[in-house]
């Protein structure tokens, strides 16, 4: 039997088939086997060890470092708060599936945000008016490198001319379509919006459209890099934060982290001088980056001030994380991380409370000018005057500034929730604005149009020159563009018969524009292929009030002309004060004022007194100034005043649009650093510099007198120069004055002479050489520093010596023009008597854990070795300019051993404007401790700036009360503005 089992399984492996079977069997066992294994033994350590390949490295935020004064008072620091993030970790096939699922959580987040009374961070582009329309918020270069970062280009020049040239509208457009964040894609089913929880677009409102395309253009502008998160909302509350919290994992993607703001303390007093941060431009992190690449998009910078100038001690290095991730993003493991490096502290030389101090005495002084120099009368004719000493400020240019500067809404007067006197005014302004457009209309349409020249100057009819001027210089030209600059010919008799001679209309020019080829009308989207003249102007008078009826600048035109002849009063235009906020309700002012108890005149007068109204609001002359205070012992900044300031609080962490656009529109110019930035020629500060050259040259002794005259007319080609005394119809003169009494006196006769000597030659045919005279007073100019920038470490003007005019020159006057920075160096080097330091701000670094990093050591600029007796003759004059003062004179009288020295200034610069107010001082006389230097811009007179260095000699050495200084009121001031130097 096992015999024929045997033969039967010999005769089985024989067979080449059974083999084959019988190795498949054994694979198949050996398959399953490994199955097994992997998938039920080992499955679960296998499936963590797959998920765990997702590797995310994350960016850890560095801390910003903070700003503190000389002692150690913050004045920029961070404060901790929440912040709503997103990252866009998702894979898509297709845009169209993408656009869905960002836009139902960004949708989601944005509901969650703003149902909870937080707000997402709105700092973009675009913005809606108060007309519910597009508007970009920025402009020129700024605005294109936005356009190209929304069109994904990453240079301006690599926009094409349909980009640069789109429109907000358009722009909307092109991001709310299919190709791009998909927001308004018509081809999305009902049923798809329901699944992504998403309105019909019919049911969101251009708000909310903007928001999302706001929030799908940061998303994107992080796109470039996975795991790079996208700050969508800043301190956020903690209702917010739990329910985002609880719904990540409907939200995917959405994170809330721990962040920082930027607080600025005191912010209107520093805000000029601090600056504020911002989100990196590409061109700054361009600029950052030459050196060292550490700088990405997303990242915080200092956009002005000191906050720019020392970014690279306060910018922080970020730190980096690497963690695995499980694909729904939770963390499994952490694997490597470097901590960030926290910025550097910044201790700068400002004494914080006599930066505040200064400030608030300045802005009592330009506001008691201003209450003094305002008269009741509806305009002030410069050509009444031949002084700009009497210049004055009509009351009616206070009632208009309050449109004109914005501090009155006039959009908000045709509010659904406007006040009845606010509605009366709107009503009034359309019934106005009705008769303007149809004058207009029938200049441009009747047979016989009125010359321009033929409107008289009466009020009535100045103000239809105001709106034809601005139709055809800025609405057609410069606004619209229809009126083409590039092509017109300046040669042209018509042209030159419309602006020079002013003999022909509107009609006739612009008629003749459009015969030219200067003025397209194909721009009024009308068929002017088949239209005669008649027609056209029509279509052109329609385009001009269609478009005119929502200019700003044109309707606040006709609110001046409404003041200026009646129909809208004084009182009306003070009551809307009230009703728009601007001041505090007061039903007894109020009803007053309505009821005629008071007059308009002396209610603003009144406001302003007690600085309810500020002369920043006002942005009328004088609205400015600015103070640098000084320690002569090394060059310190002690406090650096410009005035007006503003809130930078509302720029940094997310820009208040609104704001920043109505601080770049005010005329005061907040912006615009005053102590740093402004320049006017020094006036009779200057006079010590050619004291100082004329007796170092040798061309006048200390007690050799000179005869002033008043009148100085030594250089027969020249035009005669008056000292301040003299006048033609009060001729008067100093009489004889050695150097010391014509500091005191402020001879312009006797400085003139200096300068007249420091250029008179031995040639008997050329007795006096003008390049003779500047080149020996420019070297002794720039000895005092102001051949150079003054040191301090924020953007500042280079200053500008006098190329011309020795004599003119000598008495502060001619082309020469510097900062208050820099005239605050000079008074610094006569202070100490001869040591030019460049200022500084910055008193020490410090880490962020205290450890001192630099402290620099003063810079000196220059060394003037003059003779003792010189200097002796310098700071007795200057002690006696104070002595010798009716208006601080005190300060030398009446404090016991203190005493102060000082110089006056008044700087002329045009004739039909009042006069810049500047003065130099220091004190205590000998051993200084601190210097200044004082601009009130068109102040009148220096005996103006020498009362608000009075008031801070005060405060710094506590020789009043600081009640009796800093009132909160203005302060007031003579109403006499007689230049006395």
């Amino acid at each position: 039997m096992f015999k024929f089992m045997g033969k039967k399984l010999a005769k089985v492996g024989e067979s080449r088939g059974t083999i084959l079977v019988f190795v498949f069997c054994l694979l198949a066992f050996a398959l399953v086997q490994r199955l097994f294994q992997l998938q039920i033994v080992k499955g679960e350590s296998y499936l963590t060890d797959f998920t765990m390949k997702i590797k995310k490295e994350r960016t850890i935020k560095s801390t910003r470092g903070e700003i503190y004064d000389r002692n150690g008072y913050p004045l920029a620091y961070n404060k901790l708060a929440y912040s709503v993030t997103f990252e866009d970790n998702g894979s898509y096939s297709r845009q169209r599936d993408k656009n869905l699922a960002l836009n139902s959580s960004m949708y989601g987040i944005l509901r969650v945000i703003e149902d909870n009374g937080n707000s997402i961070l709105m700092d973009f582009g675009i913005r809606l008016n108060k007309n519910d329309e597009y508007e970009f918020t920025r402009e020129g270069v700024n605005l294109l490198r936005f356009k190209a970062d929304i069109y994904g280009e990453a240079y301006v020049e690599d926009l094409d001319d349909e980009q640069k040239n789109a429109t907000p509208d358009k722009m909307m457009e092109d991001m709310c379509g299919e190709k791009m964040y998909g927001i308004l894609n018509p081809d999305y089913t009902d049923e798809e919006l329901i699944e992504a929880k998403l309105p019909r677009q019919s049911e969101m409102s251009k708000e909310t459209i903007l928001k999302l395309a706001i929030m799908r253009s940061k998303v994107a502008a992080n796109s470039y890099q996975k795991y790079m998160s996208t700050t969508l909302a800043k301190d956020i509350n903690e209702r917010t934060m739990s329910i985002i919290m609880e719904n990540k994992d409907v939200y995917e993607g959405v994170d809330v982290v721990e962040d920082s703001l930027r607080i600025y303390n005191d912010s209107l007093y520093f805000a000029p001088l601090i600056g504020y941060t911002g989100q990196i431009s590409l061109e700054e992190m361009e600029a950052l980056n030459k050196d060292n690449e550490i700088y990405k998009y997303t990242d915080i910078v200092g956009k002005s001030g000191l906050e720019k100038s020392f970014e690279s001690q306060l910018q922080g290095i970020d730190g980096s994380e690497t963690m695995y991730v499980d694909n729904m993003g939770k963390v499994l493991m952490k694997d490597s991380k470097v901590a960030p490096q926290a910025g550097n502290d910044i201790y700068i030389t400002i004494d914080r409370e006599l930066q505040i101090a200064a400030y608030k005495i300045l802005e009592q002084y330009i506001a008691g000018i201003v209450y003094a120099n305002m008269i009741d009368e509806k305009q002030f004719n410069t050509e009444w005057t031949n002084s700009s000493d009497d210049i004055r400020i009509a009351v009616y240019d206070a009632y208009y500034a309050l449109f004109e500067n914005n501090v009155l809404d006039a959009k908000h007067l045709a509010s659904d929730d406007a006040t009845q006197n606010e509605k009366n005014v709107y009503q009034a302004f359309l019934s106005k604005q009705k008769a303007v457009f149809r004058e207009i209309r029938e200049q441009l349409t009747t047979a016989n149009p009125r010359p321009y020249k033929d409107y008289d100057e009466v009020m009535e009819d100045e103000q239809w020159q105001a709106y034809m001027s601005y139709i055809v210089n800025d609405f057609l030209t410069q606004s619209t563009g229809i009126l083409d600059a590039d092509k017109i010919d300046k040669n042209d008799e018509t042209y030159k018969a419309w602006t020079t001679d002013e003999s022909i209309s509107m009609q006739e020019y612009l008629d003749y524009a459009i015969s030219a080829g200067w003025l397209d009308v194909s721009g009024l989207d009308v068929d002017s292929e088949y239209m005669d003249i008649t027609e056209t102007n029509n279509a052109l008078a329609d385009f001009i009030e269609e478009q005119l009826s929502e200019d700003d600048t044109f309707s606040r035109k006709i609110y001046k002309y409404m003041i200026m002849e009646g129909s809208l009063s004084g009182a009306d235009v003070c009551l809307l004060l009230y009703d728009q906020g601007v001041l505090e309700q007061d039903d007894e002012s109020y009803n007053q004022l309505s009821s005629g108890g008071i007059s308009a005149y002396d209610f603003i007068r009144s406001k302003i007194l007690n600085l309810e109204i500020t002369p920043g609001q006002l942005a009328l002359e004088p609205c400015s100034g600015s103070v640098v205070i000084t320690d002569p012992d090394n060059g310190d900044v002690l406090a650096c005043v410009t005035y007006p300031g503003y809130d930078n609080n509302r720029l940094a962490n997310d820009m208040d649009s609104d704001y920043y656009n109505k601080l770049n529109t005010d005329l005061s110019s907040p912006f615009y650093n005053k102590a740093t930035q402004e320049q006017t020629a020094p006036g009779s500060t200057f006079k010590l510099v050619s004291a100082t050259a004329g007796y170092q040259e040798g061309v006048i002794g200390l007690y050799d007198y000179v005869n002033c005259e008043g009148k100085f007319d030594l250089i027969p080609e020249n035009p005669p120069i008056n000292c301040w005394i003299y006048s033609p119809s009060a001729p008067s003169t100093h009489g004889p004055l050695a150097m010391s009494d014509a500091i005191k006196e402020s001879c312009n006769y006797y400085f003139n002479t200096v300068g007249y000597l420091l250029g008179k030659t031995d040639n008997e045919e050329e007795k006096y050489s003008d390049a003779k005279g500047m080149e020996r007073l420019s070297k002794y100019a720039a000895m005092y520093g102001f051949d150079a920038k003054s040191g301090i470490e924020i953007d500042e003007i280079a200053p500008r010596m006098a190329t011309a005019d020795t004599t003119r020159s000598a008495m502060g006057q001619s082309n020469q023009a510097y900062t208050t920075s820099q005239i605050a160096r000079y008074v610094t080097t006569l202070a100490n008597s001869g040591t030019c330091y460049d200022l500084t701000l910055l008193q020490k670094v410090t880490d962020s854990s205290g450890k001192t990093l630099d402290e620099p050591e003063p810079v000196v600029h220059n060394r003037l070795e003059l003779p003792t007796e010189l200097w002796d003759t310098i700071h007795r004059g200057m002690r006696d300019v104070v002595n010798n003062s009716s208006a601080i004179k005190e300060m030398n009288k009446e404090y016991g051993d203190f005493d102060m020295a000082g110089k006056t200034g008044t700087a002329q610069q045009r004739e039909d404007k009042a006069n810049h107010a500047l003065f130099i001082s220091y004190a205590p006389c000998n051993n200084p401790e601190i210097a200044m230097a004082i601009r009130i811009t068109n102040g009148y007179t220096s005996r103006n700036a020498a009362l608000v260095a009075k008031d801070i000699m005060k405060y710094r050495f506590n020789l009043e009360e600081e009640n009796d200084i800093i009132t909160g009121s203005a302060t007031i001031v003579a109403e006499d503005n007689t230049v006395q130097d």
